[in-house]
């Protein structure tokens, strides 16, 4: 069983800071793409940002250069810094992770964390 547990949000005033952290546990020889995504009251879920397992990496327009994100495969785990939040970003975030069982396994699956609430006062 494969499960994503996050950490590290909370309540920050505008301009400030948080570094949410997705650490991977179970039984898995593979991780490929790791994400983070966020949903809103009222909005849909959207895509915060993406690492591939070649470290490259992926922003929504509206977090660029104020988000980071970062993955440690050694412990299975991924990071989003953000910096400079905006009342905007006031969102559950939740960390998402394709994986294979085996290395050589043909097809990923996908997990996602339960999420952790962020709230940016103005």
């Amino acid at each position: 069983q494969v499960q994503l547990v996050e950490s590290g949000g909370g309540v920050v005033q505008a301009g400030g800071s948080l570094t949410l952290t997705c650490a991977v546990s179970g039984s898995i020889e593979k991780i490929g793409n790791m994400a983070w995504w966020r949903q809103a009251p009222g909005k849909q879920r959207e895509l915060v940002a993406l690492i591939t397992d070649t470290g490259s990496t992926t922003y929504t327009n509206s977090v660029k250069g104020r988000f980071a994100i970062s993955r440690d495969d050694a412990k299975a785990t991924q990071y989003l810094r953000m910096n400079t939040l905006k009342p905007e970003d006031t969102a559950v975030y939740y960390c998402y992770v394709r994986w294979k069982k085996f290395s050589d396994d043909m097809n990923y699956s996908d997990s996602w964390g339960r999420g952790t609430q962020v709230t940016v006062s103005a």
